[in-house]
Order: C-alpha cells, then sequence, then structure tokens
C-alpha cells in the first residue's frame, strides 16, 4: 500500500496506490462501474514554478503600486476602505489586496451579463472598459455561445416545455411566493408533496427541503452536531459544508481528499483517545465527504468510507449536490454510482440547483432525522418555503428522470450526459490538455495554471463562441 498526494486506488489486481497519476497514466478501481478512473496528472516542475513566479510578480507589482498611491504618485483609484480613527477594518488587508491587484485584472471574465435563457446556448453581453476594469459598460452587442459553464446537467432549466408550463400553471394556482416559513403559514400541499416525491426517488424514509442549496448545509449542519462531536471533513470539502461544520460549534479535523487510509487514522485516534484535555468518547463523529468535487471532478470513494463508517461506529454525511441526476443508471446519484443501499447514508443531502434546473437542496434520511430537523434546523424555523414555481420545476424534472411522464426521456437525457462527458473528457485529453476528475465526472477541470491564461483562454472561448468558467486561487488551490 502506497500513499501520495493524500489519495489511494485499488488496481485491478486489488493493490491499493496512490491516486495521482505521472505522465496521464491512469489508475483504476474495480467498483460496480467497472470503467472507475481518476487521472490527477503531476504538474510538471517548470510549469509550478512559473506558476509562483507569476502570482509573486502580481503581488510585487501591487506591493509597488500601493507604495505609490499611499505616496501620492499613482493617479489611478482604488477601492480602499477609508481608515476612520476607532473604527476597526471591516475588510481583511489580504482580500480587499488580492481583489483590488489581482481579480481586477481579469474582472471582466467574471460577472458576464446574459441576456436569454442559460440553455445550450446563451447570449452574453459584451463589455468594455476605459480604466482597466474599476468599472465597465455595455457596448450594446453580445455573443451567442455554446454554454460549458453552467450545472444544467440534464438541460432541464429552459423557458419551454413540460417543466416551464407546469411551473406557469403553479403560479396561477399558487401565486409567486408563499411569503412565510414552513413554521408558520408557508407549507403548502405542493411542499409535502416535493419531500415525499424527493424521499421516495432517494430510497430514503423522509425528505426535508429548502429554498437554498447552501443554507441547507451550513444551516442544518448544526442542528446535528455540537459541542462534544467531532466532524472528519474532506479537505476539499464546498465551502458551505465548512461554513456549517465551524457554526455547530463542534472540534473540526480534515483528511486528506479521497485518502481512505488518513480517514481510517483520524477515526482510529479519535474513538481511542476521544476528546482532548478531558478523555470523554466523542457524543458523535460525523464524516462529511461530497459525491463529486466541484472543483477537481473526483467522485468520493464511497464503499470504503462506508466500511470505515461501520467499523468505528460512525456517521457518514454525503453532499451529493453535482452527482445527483448525473451519476448512476436513472440519475439517483453517487451511492446508485457503486450499487450501494441509500440506508447506510445517515445523512443525505443534494440540491436542486443543477440537474434538476431548480434552487434549493434538500437533506434525507430516517424519519427521526428529518422530524427532528423540521423542528431545530434554523433553515425550517426563520426562512421562508421555496415558491411554489420552483417547487413545481423540481416535481416535473423528477417526475420525466423517473419515468412517470411515460416516456423515456429522463434515461435519454441521462445517458447523453455520460456520452457527452467522456466524449468531452477523451477528446481534451488527446489534444495534451491536462484534465483533472473522474472518467464519468460532469465536472471537467482543464488546467492553466497561470492567471494571466485564466483571462486570456476565457476571451478567446467567448470571441470562439464558447461560454466557460474559470477559476482561480484562492478558489482554488495555486
Amino acid at each position: 500500500m502506497k500513499h501520495q498526494n493524500g489519495n489511494t486506488v485499488i488496481t485491478k489486481d486489488g493493490i491499493k496506490t496512490n491516486g495521482h497519476s505521472s505522465n496521464g497514466i491512469k489508475q483504476s478501481l474495480p467498483e460496480d462501474p467497472k470503467d472507475f478512473q481518476e487521472n490527477f496528472e503531476e504538474t510538471p516542475i517548470y510549469i509550478a514554478v512559473l506558476t509562483y513566479l507569476c502570482y509573486g510578480i502580481l503581488v510585487l507589482v501591487g506591493h509597488v503600486r500601493d507604495f505609490l498611491r499611499n505616496a501620492g504618485l499613482e493617479n489611478e483609484k482604488a477601492c480602499t476602505e477609508p481608515r476612520q480613527s476607532g473604527f476597526v477594518p471591516l475588510f481583511q488587508s489580504w482580500e480587499s489586496f488580492y481583489t483590488r491587484h489581482v481579480y481586477r485584472r481579469i474582472r471582466d471574465c467574471f460577472n458576464r451579463p446574459i441576456c436569454s435563457v442559460a440553455g445550450p446556448t446563451m447570449d452574453v453581453l459584451e463589455r468594455t472598459t476605459t480604466n482597466h476594469w474599476w468599472t465597465a459598460d455595455l457596448t450594446g452587442r453580445s455573443h451567442n455561445v455554446i454554454n460549458l459553464g453552467s450545472y444544467n446537467y440534464l438541460g432541464f432549466s429552459d423557458c419551454k416545455g413540460p417543466c416551464a408550463e407546469a411551473a406557469e400553471k403553479s403560479i396561477q394556482k399558487y401565486g409567486a411566493g408563499t411569503c412565510a416559513s414552513k413554521q408558520e403559514l408557508g407549507f403548502l400541499d405542493i411542499h409535502q408533496e416535493l419531500d415525499l416525491l424527493v424521499a421516495e426517488y432517494l430510497g430514503m424514509e423522509a425528505a426535508i427541503t429548502m429554498p437554498m442549496g447552501f443554507a441547507t448545509n451550513s444551516m442544518n449542519m448544526p442542528s446535528l452536531v455540537g459541542k462534544g462531536s467531532l466532524i472528519l471533513s474532506d479537505e476539499l470539502n464546498h465551502a458551505s459544508l465548512v461554513l456549517g461544520s465551524r457554526l455547530s460549534g463542534a472540534t473540526i479535523k480534515t483528511f486528506k481528499h479521497n485518502d481512505m487510509a488518513d480517514l481510517e487514522k483520524k477515526l482510529k485516534a479519535a474513538v481511542v483517545d476521544g476528546q482532548p484535555r478531558r478523555s470523554r468518547a466523542w457524543k458523535k463523529i460525523l464524516i462529511v465527504v461530497e459525491g463529486v468535487y466541484s472543483m477537481e471532478g473526483s467522485v468520493i470513494r464511497l464503499p470504503e468510507v462506508i466500511q470505515l463508517k461501520k467499523k468505528y461506529k460512525a456517521y457518514v454525511y454525503l453532499d451529493e449536490a453535482h452527482s445527483i441526476g448525473a451519476l448512476g443508471s436513472t440519475g439517483r446519484g453517487v451511492v446508485e454510482y457503486f450499487g450501494l443501499n441509500p440506508r447506510d447514508i445517515d445523512v443525505m443531502m443534494g440540491t436542486f440547483t443543477k440537474s434538476f434546473g431548480a434552487a434549493g437542496g434538500y437533506i434525507a434520511g430516517t424519519k427521526q432525522l428529518i422530524n427532528h430537523l423540521r423542528l431545530n434546523s434554523h433553515a425550517s424555523i426563520y426562512s421562508p418555503t421555496m415558491c411554489p414555481a420552483v417547487c413545481q420545476q423540481i416535481l416535473s424534472s423528477m417526475s420525466i428522470i423517473m419515468g412517470r411522464d411515460g416516456t423515456l426521456e429522463g434515461k435519454k437525457r441521462i445517458e447523453q450526459l455520460k456520452w457527452n462527458t467522456k466524449y468531452f473528457r477523451r477528446e481534451l485529453i488527446k489534444k495534451g490538455f491536462i484534465i483533472y476528475g473522474n472518467d464519468n465526472s460532469p465536472v471537467v477541470p482543464l488546467l492553466v495554471f497561470f492567471p494571466t491564461k485564466l483571462g486570456a483562454i476565457n476571451r478567446m472561448c467567448i470571441e470562439k463562441g464558447l461560454g466557460i468558467c474559470v477559476v482561480g486561487f484562492p478558489a482554488t488551490q495555486l
């Protein structure tokens, strides 16, 4: 057994090796999906050095310009916070510095205004600037581009078709919003119908839905664990999971991404040593992982996570935001992808903002768990319920995926997504690009490394008719 870069993989011979690979050589894992492969080609050393150098030059130039600005020699304005006597700074200095001198240089690549439905193709408004992107103005032109940047995995987010028509009818019946929480006057029959359908679709006893995906994690985790509990979190978990863990007050420890040996080591230490300075057993140990990781495109090694959970009597919190609807033969996520029993997952979370073309999120589990969240979750008590039209969008798209509309449209879309994913990855690798992640992951990260290239490739793709997302440090590792 070898461990390197925090990843382990089981080869066809049953031998564990590191999850990363050099020179594009892949390691495979013989789960139920026999073509489970993940590729994490090592960064060439000269590329790594040049990337650090590129960021270093940007930071150095930024400090020089700040010095010139403070001396009155720099005329270019800066969005800096005024220094007021007796007041604590509102922004952290590094965040403000990074926004001024790094993010601003490629600001045109983010927050692009879209003036059409963000479907298979979309119209992106063109912007220009006269002050180095401190501000931007519209030129009146637009670019029609292929949408390669959204999470509309199955194409249900559209302004026409059965989903849109059903959503329109729901507005006529229920109105545009509920204006109340679940525990007041905001819980309609359509919300109950949605909760029941989500539970049935996932194969769980019960489910509860929330109007915001981010809050589904951040506002519900504090209701599940607290002081005296331990959270073991994958180091690459989403910000919503990180925030929810911090708000809970529980002790947090991270383990290396998808490294089951490191996870077991920390589980064993937690069981043997207990709480620090008190030597008492932890009230709960919660393992927090995602199905598909949105920046790396990797898939969690869920069979091994469940084995460790059972071995050390822990709980599993699974975030299926990017895997529900996108993995598995019927779109039921990473649990179905590995052929596992969904009841082995203690807390199954997901969002409706990807495959279902809507908004909000859900948590599924036992009836006891869901009843607890209904009574104790801040997201359930204080937040207005989901808009009826959004509920209907989810009901319609989920029914199509399940085949309840009497057609094979849902299965067809799932199969098309799988084909597109594999074809897109294979052709990019053939052209020599470094592509990360699992071969079946709908998230396809293409590495360009340099912050200057982020802007260049985004602008070039827009001109060529491709709408992509570029992401850099600190949203990803440098």
